[in-house]
């Protein structure tokens, strides 16, 4: 396996810049080519390791994605009613 592709990479709860993003970016693009590449060649089983690895990258970029929605959204509350 690639040493760019660690089977379990520990993920830190620092903050998350634009950096550390394009660069997860830039991992699952690889991960895509591998993956298109086994599958032209017929070796689908071989996929399975950058499928697990780019769905777990793609679950953790909605994840910081949501989070960024939630702190910017104003918070909804209910518009007061008046009762007379």
């Amino acid at each position: 396996m690639s040493v760019a592709f660690p089977s379990a990479r520990p993920r830190t709860k620092g903050e998350v810049t634009p950096q550390s993003i394009q660069k997860m970016l830039d991992e699952n693009h690889h991960l895509i080519q591998c993956i298109m590449d086994y599958q032209s060649k017929g070796k689908t089983a071989e996929c399975t390791q950058y499928q697990q690895i780019l769905h777990r990258n793609l679950v953790y970029l909605a994840t910081i994605a949501d989070s960024n929605q939630n702190m910017q959204s104003p918070p909804s509350h209910p518009s007061p009613t008046h009762t007379s």
